[in-house]
C-alpha cells in the first residue's frame, strides 16, 4: 500500500529514459546514441574547482560532519554571490546555509515554510522534481501554464492571478526555467511580486541557471523589486552553470526571520553536506575563470543549430537553460510513443513531460536536452525525428 505523502508523487521519466540507454550502451552497438534525456553536460568543471577538490580528498577537516550548516568559506562566497546579483548585504553567518545541492535546499525550504495543505504556484511546465517535492511537504502545486507566444514561451498572467487564493504559500520559480528555458520578463516578475505580497507568502527562488541566458537581458533577480528582499529565499547550486553535478552542493539565502528554521530542517534531514565536495565550491564560485560564459555559448550553439535544423516542427525556443521542448501532439503523436518510436528507430533518448506539469499543458512535449551533445552529433537529428516519426 503506498503511504499518503507518495500517493499523488509520480515518477520522473528521466530515470526510466536513462536506464534504457545505458542499458543498450551496455549491449554494445550505442554509440550512435543522442543522449538528449538527462541534464548533464560534457563541459568540464572549473579548473580551481577540481583541483581544489582533489586536494580536500586528503584533508581531515573534509573529513568531517562539521560545521553542520557548511564550511564558512563556502557560505561567505554563496552570500557573496547572493548579494551582488541582487544587491542586498547578505550575512554568511545568519542568511546562508549549505545544502547538499540545489533540490536538497528546496525541499529544505519547503519543509521549513509549508504547512499540510498549503498551496505554491509553480509554472506549467515545471520540473517534475520541484512538483513532487512541493507534496512531499504536503504542499498542493498551483499550475500557471506557460503559453507559446512567438515561438518562445511566456507566462499566462491571467492564469497567474486567478492561481492565488487565501491558502497561498508560496510562489515557486525559476528563470532560466527547467524545462521550458522561458526567461521571466520584468512585467512577469513584477507580476509575481504581486501576488506574493497580496498573499502574504514566500517567493522561493530557484537560482540555478540564473547566468545560462541566451538573451541580451541581464541576469534579474527578483529580491530587488521592492518589498521583496524580505520575502525572497533563493537557491543556488553548482550543477549546472559550474558543471559540477556530482559535487552535490547547493546554497539557501534568505532572511533572518526564516533562516533558523530552515537550518532546523537541514540538520534533520541530511545533517550535512559533502565534506570533500565544498572546498571545490567554494573555489568555482571565487574562481576568476569559472567558464561560465564560454559554456553557456556553446550551449547556445547547440541551442541555435537544433531550432534551425528542425525549424519546420512545433519546437518551442528556450531563451536559457540547457534543454527545449517539442510539442509532439501537435504532430499527432503522444509524447510517451514519440519518445519509444524516438528510441527505436532514431537512437535518440529523450523524455516526454508526462508529470511535469498538467495532461493538457506540459503533457503535450518530449525535452531535449543539448547540453551533453556537441554539435557535430547533432548533425542529423533532422533525419533521425524523420525516420521515427515519418515528419
Amino acid at each position: 500500500m503506498t503511504i499518503s505523502r507518495l500517493a499523488s508523487i509520480p515518477g520522473i521519466g528521466v530515470d526510466k529514459m536513462g536506464n534504457a540507454a545505458d542499458a543498450a550502451d551496455a549491449a554494445g552497438g550505442n554509440a550512435e546514441m543522442l543522449r538528449l534525456e538527462n541534464l548533464d553536460t560534457d563541459i568540464a568543471p572549473p579548473p580551481d574547482a577540481v583541483e581544489a577538490t582533489l586536494a580536500a580528498v586528503s584533508r581531515d577537516n573534509a573529513n568531517s560532519y562539521l560545521p553542520f550548516l557548511g564550511i564558512h568559506d563556502l557560505r561567505r562566497a554563496a552570500a557573496a554571490r547572493v548579494s551582488d546579483t541582487t544587491g542586498i548585504n547578505y550575512d554568511p553567518e545568519t542568511q546562508c546555509i549549505v545544502s547538499a545541492g540545489g533540490l536538497s535546499g528546496i525541499l529544505n525550504v519547503l519543509l521549513a515554510t509549508l504547512e499540510p495543505g498549503d498551496e505554491v504556484i509553480i509554472t506549467d511546465p515545471a520540473y517534475a522534481g520541484l512538483l513532487n517535492r512541493i507534496r512531499l511537504a504536503g504542499g498542493v502545486p498551483k499550475l500557471v501554464p506557460l503559453q507559446v507566444i512567438d515561438s518562445g514561451w511566456r507566462m499566462d498572467l491571467d492564469a497567474l492571478q486567478n492561481a492565488a487564493s487565501n491558502r497561498t504559500r508560496a510562489v515557486l520559480t525559476m528563470s532560466p526555467s527547467m524545462p521550458s528555458g522561458i526567461v521571466h520578463t520584468p512585467e512577469e516578475w513584477q507580476a509575481i511580486a504581486d501576488i506574493v505580497q497580496r498573499c502574504d507568502a514566500w517567493l522561493i527562488h530557484d537560482a540555478a541557471m540564473e547566468r545560462i541566458l541566451y538573451t541580451d537581458a541581464p541576469v534579474f533577480h527578483p529580491a530587488r523589486l521592492d518589498g521583496m528582499a524580505e520575502r525572497t529565499i533563493t537557491i543556488g547550486s553548482v550543477s549546472k552553470e559550474y558543471r559540477m553535478i556530482g559535487w552535490r552542493v547547493g546554497w539557501i539565502v534568505g532572511p533572518k526571520k526564516i533562516m533558523n528554521d530552515i537550518g532546523l530542517v537541514s540538520l534533520t534531514n541530511v545533517v550535512c553536506q559533502v565534506g570533500i565536495a565544498m572546498p571545490g565550491a567554494a573555489a568555482a564560485l571565487l574562481s576568476s575563470n569559472d567558464g561560465v560564459a564560454e559554456a553557456t555559448a556553446e550551449w547556445k550553439k547547440r541551442r541555435d543549430f537544433i531550432l534551425e535544423e528542425l525549424s519546420d516542427l512545433p519546437v518551442v525556443r528556450p531563451d536559457g537553460g540547457w534543454s527545449l521542448l517539442i510539442d509532439t501532439a501537435a504532430l499527432g503523436i503522444s509524447p510517451d510513443i514519440a519518445s519509444k518510436r524516438l528510441f527505436d528507430q532514431g537512437r535518440i533518448a529523450a523524455t516526454p513531460m508526462v508529470g511535469w506539469g498538467s495532461e493538457t499543458n506540459a503533457g503535450r512535449y518530449l525535452r531535449f536536452v543539448f547540453a551533453n551533445e556537441p554539435v557535430d552529433r547533432l548533425h542529423d537529428i533532422r533525419e533521425r525525428l524523420r525516420v521515427s516519426w515519418s515528419v
